[in-house]
């Protein structure tokens, strides 16, 4: 489909999305963030929902000023996935012996290591940059630096909610491996500590939600929070990094037989800031679940624990600055789905796949989530399908 457009105060809303399927709270998220002062555009993409402050599944682009609402606690959050040399044949039947060697390789929850991994342990691993990362620490709201040792324990570890480690096969019979993961707790508290310093800001004050406060451009408040932001969103990036590595050295292990090789990776963030130019302005555009999707730019739109997800390949479609959804998006809160649904509902809808079906996990069933195949379609003219993946194994938090 092509976008639907909708009128906002001082922008238009450009939707790919069926206005007539969104809960009435998003649009009103979408009505008061198109109210900002400072927005030059906002898209929706097909996976929108209710988000805090600014919209889940929402790119906004402003000029000299910045939301950290719109970014989201997660910073950095984002997917990896890299194609390997193994097909389907290679599986063995009984796939719960991999699952718990990854399990145990890779710290869910709110699982940490023991002591920090050194990356230069870790099989091709580039390791160029991370000195000079860590380096940067130093440089942090001092409100977070108490939580250095849990920064650097938790490098490399998966979090809970909805992140997830998986063994995919895709449709012509390969096998992936992907990760969706972010920042972690650091990212968290960082995220939180500016919101609270941008809501006492007095250009705020007269905003219809207070979680919508910025940062201008020029100010000491901006130049704190963009350096936190971009360290954060490297840690995230790094953490991806290091648990692929991980789980690249479980199935070297477990197929050592088969000698399996791997393919450059394929990373996104889906929470996060970037700097772009369009028509002649500068601007930093905010992607709050939602990825870059340029001509020709690898992407992972991800779908929940048991209907697989789609590799990606932006078509550069500036109306929508150049993004596409993050994945299928929830249709109902995380609350709804725990009344809704029951254990035996989530070893129904997770049939064939190698992962819990406990309790714990209910609020992660397929049915609390968007249909990812109609959410793909909603973005026919955003992103040309690569390649249908379906999960055999599915690590969660």
């Amino acid at each position: 489909m092509s976008y639907v457009e909708m009128p906002g105060a001082k922008v238009p809303i450009r939707m790919w999305a069926d206005p007539a399927t969104i809960e009435g709270s998003a649009l009103q998220q979408l009505q008061n963030v198109a109210t900002l002062p400072w927005i030059k555009g906002l898209a929706v993409m097909p996976d929108v929902h209710y988000g805090k402050g600014a919209t889940v599944g929402s790119v906004i682009a402003m000029h000299g000023a910045v939301c950290p609402a719109a970014v989201g606690v997660d910073i950095g959050c984002g997917m990896s996935a890299v194609k390997t040399s193994l097909t389907a044949n290679d599986l063995p039947g009984d796939l719960s012996r991999l699952r718990s060697k990854i399990e145990q390789a890779i710290p869910v929850g709110r699982g940490m290591h023991d002591s920090p991994v050194d990356p230069g342990r870790l099989h091709g691993f580039g390791t160029s940059g991370w000195d000079g990362f860590w380096g940067r620490f130093d440089g942090v709201a001092e409100a977070v630096k108490f939580r250095e040792e849990r920064a650097t324990k938790q490098m490399g570890t998966l979090g809970s909610g909805n992140h997830f480690a998986e063994v995919t096969v895709c449709d012509s019979g390969w096998v992936w491996l992907m990760l969706h993961s972010g920042s972690r707790n650091i990212g968290k508290e960082l995220a939180e500590h500016h919101i609270g310093v941008a809501q006492k800001l007095p250009h705020n004050q007269g905003l219809v939600d207070r979680d919508l406060a910025v940062f201008v451009a020029d100010t000491p408040q901006m130049a704190a929070y963009r350096s936190d932001l971009f360290w954060a969103q490297e840690y995230a990036k790094y953490n991806r990094a290091i648990m692929m590595a991980l789980l690249k050295d479980v199935i070297r292990k477990e197929f050592k037989k088969a000698k399996p090789t791997f393919e450059p990776e394929i990373s996104c963030h889906h929470n996060y800031v970037a700097e772009e130019r369009y028509e002649g302005m500068d601007l930093l555009v905010t992607r709050k679940g939602a990825i870059r999707a340029g001509s020709g730019e690898y992407g992972i739109i991800p779908g929940s624990m048991g209907t697989g997800s789609y590799i990606v390949k932006g078509l550069g479609n500036e109306k929508a600055f150049n993004s596409a959804s993050h994945g299928a998006g929830r249709r109902m809160s995380r609350n709804a789905a725990k009344r809704r649904f029951t254990t035996k509902d989530l070893e129904e809808q997770t049939r064939g796949v190698e992962c819990r079906k406990d309790s714990g996990v209910v609020d992660e069933i397929p049915g609390a989530y968007k249909p990812i195949e109609q959410v793909i379609d909603q973005q026919r003219d955003l992103v040309q399908v690569v390649a249908k993946l379906k999960q055999v194994i599915c690590v969660k938090g």
